[in-house]
């Protein structure tokens, strides 16, 4: 259908990359079907693939005028589209929620089949828990004194653990070192005090984060604060340690988006908490709501300021729209200082809806106090305040530094072989960019006959010496993206002769795995090194060193060596994206931004970017970078949080 005129719009959006060919190939197929459609509906089913590809859940067709000249569309293309949209007659192939058509439009909203049905889904499944008829325990009160007994009002995880209390569906959002992690190892705690206090089993309790590097920081984290919980022995005991992936979890069919987990074949479980949620996409938050059990509690936490997930949706930040202003209803407050002392009252609104109540924002960073530049330099980009992010870069911070033109060869070699230790007062223990870990590799490389254990000790202190310091960008092409960053770095360390990279894998080349690998027990997002050790002739050998994630306990902390050739689709990693960071931290984290902004470069990229870094942070980039995406928000198109904001006020709770 080449000659066909209608196809004209999508042929010019293509040829000036406004549309992928993926996207003009699925209007073609749709113009195929129907012979009389307009070539402006065609355009929007071409636009909607590529929102749909950028994390839109649909094309809000009330928002055309604006989006359209925010992106220069040429007038003919608006005045077409604006022409249509004012006639209201859809083709066939958009239907109006009925019927089994490819693109649905419901109200403004112009859906994805496939999308408009996850949305509708995760919305009910999500109501429907909210409804579910929750008595709060007997000994509630008694227990949240015990477990929380300071005088602080309100102390937010407390009220966190008494709204879940009462609860199937609850939301815990804060940004690093609140105490996400802290709170719900207490609310798992007090939710098995109750039960066995009341002589019932224990609940079956499963944990979750969407990747492998995720599941394990909640393992790691979960191990220690259950050691210092204040439960018996017996409680504790009935808490478990072991994180799974959600893919894992689900029982993920391989070349399938199918689980063996759905709701004909629920999760054999009481209580699922998610970790990391801002990661999780509307069709996969939609699998895990289809296979809980009716009755089962639901936990989510995460930050709702880092950036979405990868694939379409933003469930996290939909949820949590509100969580700053808390939009608590009259008799949530009063049921607080009842069961908790808590006075939530500056956060009471006439407004309140039930999603609200179960929504709990905690706002105290452990992690970062007052004195932090990154802590504080956070804040202010969360806020969009440009002014306050050059005044905190222009006065000396301990922790922070802003390298304030495009990242140079010298001013790149420089964080890689010393980490800008200049810029940062020196406490003896600033990471050594990657020059530490690859001079740790020759320093204590074993003796040559030494045994396994010893080559393994020594693969351990060279992944953890490779931690302390990374690279992050936003892209993953050109040269501020993580495949001419990776070339880069390469060169400035085999000029300073700490790598000899002259085949693709060489010692010392730390690798990102990019799949899940469930025969190799490899999870995407795992970091490994090649090392030479010996093999079962003792001959000397090339292999990739894990760290066992250990999120079942049953391997914490092993070290884990594979042949090259075994492994699957990764990358090397001196420089990563900041997508792939999360649910990860670093000593000293680097962040470099390209030349030019773009619509990757937002607000929650900066924030999500800055709070992977513990101890130091550097930005490079030029000025009017930075500025452009403090003040640009990720929006992304969607009708979750109106469909979860019900019309009614929440009535009186037990």
């Amino acid at each position: 259908m080449s000659h066909d005129v209608r196809l004209a719009l999508l042929d010019a959006a293509e040829a000036q990359e406004r549309l992928r060919p993926l996207d003009t190939a699925f209007a073609r197929f749709l113009a195929e079907q129907d012979a009389g459609a307009d070539a402006a509906w065609l355009l929007l089913a071409a636009l909607l693939s590529r929102r749909v590809a950028d994390g839109h859940l649909c094309l809000d067709l009330s928002l055309w005028e604006p989006l359209a000249e925010e992106q220069a569309w040429p007038a003919a293309w608006r005045d077409a589209v604006t022409r249509i949209l004012r006639e209201d007659h859809p083709p066939a192939w958009i239907a109006s929620c009925d019927g089994a058509s490819p693109l649905v439009l419901d109200g403004a909203r112009l859906y994805l089949r496939r999308y408009w049905n996850h949305e509708r889904q995760v919305a009910q499944a999500i109501l429907d828990r909210l409804a579910l008829p929750h008595a709060a325990p007997v000994h509630l009160r008694e227990e949240l004194a015990r477990l929380f007994p300071g005088d602080a009002s309100p102390d937010w995880p407390r009220v966190a653990c008494a709204l879940a209390a009462r609860g199937a569906f609850t939301v815990i959002t804060g940004g690093p070192g609140t105490g996400k992690t802290t709170t719900v190892v207490r609310l798992l705690g007090l939710w098995q005090t109750l039960r066995l206090r009341d002589g019932e089993r224990p609940l079956r309790i499963r944990l979750a984060a969407p990747t492998g590097k995720a599941a394990a920081r909640l393992h790691a984290s979960i191990q220690g604060q259950l050691a210092r919980l204040d439960v018996d022995d017996t409680t504790r005991a009935a808490i478990p340690a072991q994180v799974d992936t959600l893919h894992r979890l689900l029982g993920a069919r391989p070349d399938t988006r199918h689980f063996r987990h759905d709701a004909g074949h629920p999760l054999p479980l009481d209580v699922l908490v998610i970790d990391e949620a801002s990661m999780v996409d509307l069709e996969m938050m939609s699998a895990v709501l289809a296979a809980l059990p009716p009755n089962a509690r639901l936990v989510l936490l995460g930050d709702k300021d880092q950036l979405s997930s990868v694939e379409a949706g933003a469930v996290l930040g939909d949820l949590c729209r509100r969580a700053e202003a808390g939009h608590y209803g009259q008799d949530t407050a009063a049921w607080l200082r009842a069961v908790a002392g808590d006075d939530v009252t500056p956060w009471v609104a006439p407004d309140a809806r039930p999603l609200d109540q179960q929504v709990v924002m905690l706002r105290h960073s452990h992690r970062f106090g007052a004195d932090s530049g990154i802590g504080r330099l956070a804040q202010a980009v969360n806020a969009g305040d440009v002014d306050g992010v050059r005044l905190l870069f222009a006065s000396p911070q301990p922790d922070i530094a802003w390298i304030t033109r495009t990242a140079g060869p010298s001013d790149l070699a420089e964080l890689v072989l010393h980490g800008g230790a200049e810029r940062f007062a020196d406490d003896g223990d600033t990471p050594a960019g990657y020059r530490g870990y690859l001079e740790l590799l020759r320093r204590e490389r074993p003796a040559p006959g030494a045994d396994q254990d010893t080559h393994a000790l020594w693969a351990r202190h060279v992944l953890e010496a490779f931690g302390r310091f990374q690279l992050l960008c936003a892209l993953r092409r050109g040269p501020y993206g993580t495949e001419g960053l990776n070339r880069q770095v390469e060169e400035i360390l085999q000029r300073a002769r700490l790598i000899d990279p002259v085949h693709h894998w060489y010692e010392g080349r730390p690798v990102l795995v990019t799949r899940n690998d469930y025969q190799l027990g490899l999870m995407n997002g795992d970091v490994g090194i090649a090392l030479r050790v010996p093999g079962a002739d003792g001959e000397l050998r090339l292999r990739v060193a894990f760290l066992a994630a250990g999120t079942d306990g049953a391997e914490e902390g092993r070290i884990r060596f594979v042949l090259p050739s075994r492994l699957g689709e990764l990358e090397t990693v001196y420089a990563m994206t900041v997508h792939k960071s999360q649910g990860s931290e670093f000593e000293h984290t680097a962040l470099v931004l390209p030349d030019q902004t773009s619509g990757v470069l937002t607000r929650e990229l900066l924030y999500t970017g800055i709070t992977r870094a513990r101890r130091r942070f550097t930005l490079l980039s030029a000025d009017a970078v930075v500025e452009r995406s403090a003040k640009q928000l990720t929006l992304r198109h969607s009708g979750l949080r109106e469909r979860l904001l019900g019309p009614s006020v929440p009535g009186p709770h037990p």
